[in-house]
């Protein structure tokens, strides 16, 4: 295996925000190198694979086929008392993705933009000079290496051993990092194959909910999200005990088994530091609603890349000069998942009868356009209820 001693840019994780960051840096001519500490890029899938087709278009990407499970063309949400509210709108559209196809193609997309990608690589601390990042010491196959960079992205997942290897302070409080857990499965029945079923309620899911992707004729990811302050019951508990209550899922096979963390909020006013960069789950940058993460980290490896090109530019690497990064971060994305994150505050503070009022009184795009931070409608609705506290 051919390794340089320095490259431009080491990207640590091969998840979708790292890989679109390294092929983006590679497009512009940078000399980059993508390690992953896996053995299989894209294994184990750590996501229910949903992307709209809305992020598709924003990011400039064209995802091919064999990497599609289904096409979804819309969503059904159900209240604790079984009200569905449709989402059939625009935006509404998407994919639910065949995961370990999706992020495998991304990682040769990025060596064919000239990036060397090397698999089961796990970086385990960064090399520093005078106070800045200037490499990465990691193992491929058990073998020890260090190789220097002008810069290192982190994108290494939740608690980002890298981004706190260079002292960067990306901890995360745990009333903000939900639990999940999934099932794929197989022989379910599904009502509609194309679209996602969503069900929420404080007993089926404290501050979260379950969810049904369809991947196909009788194939589903099947999985919850609840709030990591609690203490009574696990997620895996609570989605078994949600799967054998339905005809249509308890018949059914299980083919895989995933969980993880997932940061709800407490999204980072620094995500920089001398020589490093923070994207992706690792500077929390997931939809605190919905807890979706794959377009969220890809925007960031987008705004995260064009902040580089221009320290390379300018040849300054500080963190002054990556601040860039911080600013265009949270003017394009932060601030709208920070409102996003006050509807997710308001929500979870509701019983499970005010959930059922509020499926009778919201629309499909009602939701669609809380879910992107306009949550004008749910504030009204809720002073209309009489829950004033709520919204202070």
């Amino acid at each position: 295996m051919e390794l340089k001693k320095e490259y431009d840019v080491i990207v640590v994780g091969a998840g979708p925000g790292g890989c679109h960051c390294a092929k983006l840096l590679a497009e512009k001519g940078l000399d980059v190198l993508l390690i992953d500490r896996a053995q299989e890029i894209g294994v184990p899938k750590e996501t229910a694979e949903g992307l709209s087709k809305r992020a598709e278009r924003n990011l400039g990407i064209k995802i091919p086929d064999y990497c599609i499970a289904q096409f979804i063309d819309g969503a059904w949400i159900y209240a604790p008392n079984g009200k569905m509210v449709e989402i059939c709108c625009e935006g509404s559209e998407g994919y639910i993705l065949e995961m370990k196809r999706f992020v495998k193609w991304m990682a040769c997309e990025a060596s064919s933009a000239g990036a060397k990608v090397m698999a089961r690589s796990f970086a385990y601390d960064v090399v520093k000079d005078n106070d800045f990042v200037s490499g990465v010491r990691f193992r491929f196959m058990g073998n020890p290496y260090e190789v220097r960079s002008k810069v290192v992205v982190a994108a290494d997942g939740v608690e980002s051993l890298i981004a706190k290897r260079a002292g960067l302070d990306t901890s995360c409080s745990p009333v903000l990092v939900d639990s999940g857990f999934q099932y794929e499965m197989c022989n379910v029945e599904l009502e509609d194959e194309h679209k996602i079923e969503i069900f929420v309620g404080n007993e089926i899911a404290p501050r979260g909910y379950v969810w049904i992707f369809p991947k196909g004729r009788k194939t589903a990811n099947v999985g919850i999200g609840i709030s990591g302050a609690n203490n009574v019951t696990t997620a895996k508990e609570l989605l078994d005990r949600f799967i054998l209550q339905r005809e249509n899922l308890r018949k059914g096979s299980i083919v895989e088994v995933n969980g993880g963390c997932i940061p709800v909020g407490g999204f980072l006013k620094n995500m920089v530091t001398n020589g490093l960069v923070t994207i992706g789950d690792a500077a929390h940058q997931v939809n605190p609603l919905h807890g979706g993460g794959i377009a969220e980290a890809m925007y960031a490896a987008s705004i995260a890349a064009r902040a580089i090109e221009k320290c390379f530019e300018k040849n300054d690497f500080s963190a002054g000069a990556l601040q860039e990064y911080n600013a265009m971060w949270w003017k394009e994305r932060g601030e709208k998942l920070k409102m996003v994150e006050k509807g997710r505050e308001l929500v979870e503070k509701l019983n499970d009868e005010q959930l059922n009022h509020l499926a009778e009184v919201l629309q499909g795009e009602d939701i669609e356009k809380i879910v992107h931070g306009d949550i004008t409608k749910l504030i009204k609705v809720l002073v209309k209820f009489g829950i004033k506290q709520l919204v202070k």
